[in-house]
């Protein structure tokens, strides 16, 4: 009976590890588990996003684009001119969305009367309402109701465009980052 225990011992310190990640493979498999480890994942991995340098920089040459409130009604993101503008695509259903989220929060909340956000989704209205409940958040979403310029388009989630009151794309960052950094907070600052 000793001989099986040390048997047992030896194989479970040998091979550890592998235990350990076979286990981590299967919760990301079911789909209940999955998505709270990516979101975990994401949020210890984003960091703040980069500046992009003056000679970059690229500047929007309309602001003709049309976005429809969570109430069902038209705005026109003409309104945003002249003003700094925070833009995040954005899915209820995207880890790296989610786990960036309550950075976005947090810099909406400080600079909500300053810069103009816009919270650009195709999920179903209702999954946006109940994800925003849900987690405290009162940030304002949109859905297009016209095509975005094209400087501003992205087929990736999540991407966030930070724009400058001259129109300039300041900040561009695909994937999730930390946007309540005394960096990006400085940046907006710098620019209002």
């Amino acid at each position: 009976m000793k001989n099986k225990e040390e048997k047992k011992e030896s194989f479970l310190k040998k091979h550890w590890s592998n235990i350990l990640f076979g286990l981590f493979v299967i919760l990301l498999i079911i789909p209940q588990t999955r998505t709270p480890i990516q979101v975990f994942i994401n949020k210890i991995i984003s960091f703040s996003p980069s500046e992009i340098s003056e000679d970059d920089r690229e500047s929007l040459k309309t602001y003709n684009w049309v976005l429809m409130n969570e109430r069902g009604e038209d705005i026109n993101f003409n309104q945003s001119k002249d003003k700094v503008v925070i833009i995040n695509y954005w899915a209820t259903w995207c880890a790296p969305c989610i786990a960036e989220m309550p950075s976005l929060q947090e810099l909406y909340t400080e600079f909500k009367d300053d810069v103009d956000f816009y919270f650009v989704t195709n999920d179903d209205p209702q999954k946006v309402n109940t994800f925003m409940s849900k987690n405290d958040y009162d940030m304002p979403s949109y859905r297009q109701r016209s095509q975005a310029p094209q400087i501003l388009q992205s087929s990736s989630l999540p991407t966030t465009y930070m724009i400058s009151k001259k129109g300039e794309i300041i900040m561009k960052k695909i994937g999730s980052a930390n946007w309540s950094s005394d960096k990006v907070k400085n940046t907006i600052r710098e620019n209002l």
